[in-house]
């Protein structure tokens, strides 16, 4: 009897500590992930990372292209498994560790060297009289590379403007010039709808958006209504598009006969949005069909004579 007790105990203690090591490797296979901001008020990114016990407003050491790179926490996500359905959409930016105290406090001072920097390139601009608009100065966190964001009608010949600036910051320094709409991006702003741009709060890369979206969408082909404050075509006549396109696609083509009520009418206008269309006969009198009853007819529309 006694042995068997401590045969029942054993069994009891390798079930125990297997379900230890089972939660271990499930928390080792969570992956926590955080909104982080690199600067102030600019675009925030999602971030990947194995830390616990990260808190809001902590300053974290963020893998990029270009290295470590200072940023701040702003929000933490629940954890989920890393081989789970978000798999397909990974956080492209990962968190390796926290920041230390004197790289948090050269990342406070970061924002100021970057507007110094801002205000020098201003004067020196002025000073050569070269025709480009300084949009925005970014500063590599390891002091090795100095962006200089502008916009320029032409080609610029900034030459001798580099050559300064090497020699004021000591380090190497790049020209890059950008469109309205990455200028746009990097000021910020608020769209016609009243909410933050979307090229600033979360697009990260441009897609290409044309006034056939408008058309599909049914909205005004005014420029004033279908531009945003980079005075090009809204990004956001993208979001829809597809959607649109495919609703539409099932039902009738406008200017199609189709019989109802054993009279004949003619397609004259589609509402997306309600799955509806109004047609017409030839004594002009209108009718709005929903979808359950224009689905049949237009299998089986009235051939032109």
């Amino acid at each position: 009897m006694h042995s068997n007790s401590i045969m029942i105990k054993n069994q009891e203690q390798e079930k125990n500590s297997q379900a230890t090591a089972g939660d271990n490797r499930q928390k080792e296979s969570l992956i926590n992930h955080v909104k982080i901001q690199f600067r102030p008020a600019e675009q925030i990114f999602s971030a990947s990372t194995r830390l616990r016990g990260l808190r809001k407003d902590e300053v974290v050491m963020v893998q990029t292209d270009h290295g470590l790179e200072p940023a701040r926490v702003l929000t933490l996500v629940p954890l989920w498994p890393e081989k789970g359905p978000s798999k397909k959409q990974a956080a492209p930016l990962n968190v390796v560790r926290r920041g230390t105290r004197d790289e948090t406090a050269k990342f406070e001072k970061l924002g100021d060297m970057e507007h110094n920097a801002f205000a020098l390139c201003s004067e020196l601009i002025k000073k050569l009289n070269l025709p480009m608009n300084l949009v925005k100065v970014e500063r590599f966190f390891n002091g090795g590379k100095i962006i200089f964001y502008f916009t320029a009608e032409n080609r610029v010949d900034f030459r001798e403007l580099v050559k300064n600036l090497v020699q004021e910051f000591r380090t190497r320094v790049e020209m890059r010039q950008i469109g309205v709409r990455h200028e746009t991006k990097m000021l910020g702003g608020l769209g016609c709808c009243g909410r933050e741009l979307c090229c600033s709060s979360f697009i990260q890369n441009f897609e290409s958006v044309s006034i056939k979206m408008a058309k599909e969408q049914n909205l005004p082909l005014n420029p004033a209504k279908i531009s945003g404050a980079c005075n090009r075509l809204l990004c956001c006549l993208n979001y829809e598009y597809k959607t649109y396109k495919s609703i539409r696609k099932s039902m009738p083509k406008i200017g199609r006969k189709i019989t109802f009520n054993d009279r004949l009418y003619k397609v004259r206008q589609h509402n997306v949005l309600k799955e509806s269309i109004v047609i017409r006969d030839d004594d002009g009198e209108e009718l709005t069909l929903a979808r359950d009853q224009w689905q049949t007819l237009a299998q089986h529309p009235a051939k032109d004579k």
